[in-house]
């Protein structure tokens, strides 16, 4: 397969709503493989998945969207329009664009809460699904860290104060070594204006989140039952505060046939850089 200088080419669509979206594109679009489409979490852009969409496009084309108020997509004026219905629609006018029939859905925390969300609004698209530290079932108090962090924008005068920001806001995230760490910080901020540092999201974001959380969570059981015929890798960070050990045993006792790996060392959630993370994930590809 002749492979452009990037390895990627970067495609823009608009939602029905008229915001211009962005996405990734790797690999062969004639590949007779599965393709595999990226998604990422709350806050996260298609850089997250970089160096795994470089390996998979060796096999099969991979898509990496950035949902609309993240990366370089557009920003919504109306942040009530942030919550995943409005996601799925604009991942359905993906799936025509990119002329994506069925695709493996790897998805990181929000990413997957949409993976499974497909399964019941488009059961059709999935050859797959890839559920990396998210599930049907959170803990509380980890999302309301998430969402103190979500809804700042607190500028950084370079990289590596905004590494060590980073570091501050999740002790545990995981135990990576330098390259990765400036990786992380430069998918999360874009220079401003201001020649500072800024997080490459909407901070409107918290908004959506904080009314969720104001009452019960939403039962997302029946979204994880309906990947009952799908082959499905799920993936936990063994520090996660995010999906409790005893919502992963659940899912495992839910759907019998579910793979389910611990990813040592890392929190909410794994990079899929982690040699238990890529070791799971080559095995669980390798057929598809």
């Amino acid at each position: 397969m002749a492979r452009l200088a990037q390895d990627w080419r970067d495609r823009f669509y608009r939602s029905r709503d008229g915001i211009r979206l962005h996405y990734r594109e790797y690999g062969d679009p004639a590949s007779p493989s599965a393709p595999a489409m990226c998604l990422g979490g709350l806050t996260r852009n298609c850089q997250d998945f970089d160096l795994l969409a470089r390996r998979l496009s060796r096999q099969r084309r991979v898509v990496c969207p950035d949902l609309r108020g993240r990366g370089e997509s557009g920003f919504d004026r109306n942040w009530h329009n942030y919550r995943p219905e409005v996601y799925l629609d604009d991942l359905r006018q993906l799936f025509a664009v990119a002329r994506l029939e069925r695709a493996i859905v790897i998805g990181t925390s929000l990413g997957g809460v949409l993976g499974m969300a497909m399964g019941v609004a488009m059961p059709a698209a999935l050859k797959a699904v890839v559920l990396n530290d998210t599930g049907p079932e959170f803990d509380v108090a980890g999302i309301a860290r998430i969402i103190d962090y979500v809804g700042e924008d607190l500028p950084q005068p370079d990289l590596e104060s905004a590494a060590r920001h980073m570091a501050d806001r999740f002790p545990h995230l995981s135990k990576r070594d330098d390259d990765i760490w400036r990786r992380l910080v430069r998918n999360s901020y874009k220079q401003g204006p201001d020649g500072r540092l800024h997080v490459n999201w909407d901070i409107k974001l918290a908004r959506s989140l904080k009314r969720l959380v104001r009452g019960p969570l939403p039962d997302l059981w029946p979204y994880f039952r309906s990947l009952k015929n799908v082959p499905v890798l799920a993936l936990r960070g063994a520090w996660s505060d995010v999906v409790t050990a005893a919502a992963f045993d659940r899912m495992a006792e839910e759907k019998p046939d579910l793979i389910c790996v611990t990813v040592r060392d890392v929190g909410h959630a794994p990079t899929l850089e982690e040699p238990d993370a890529e070791a799971a994930l080559h095995e669980f590809l390798a057929d598809l």
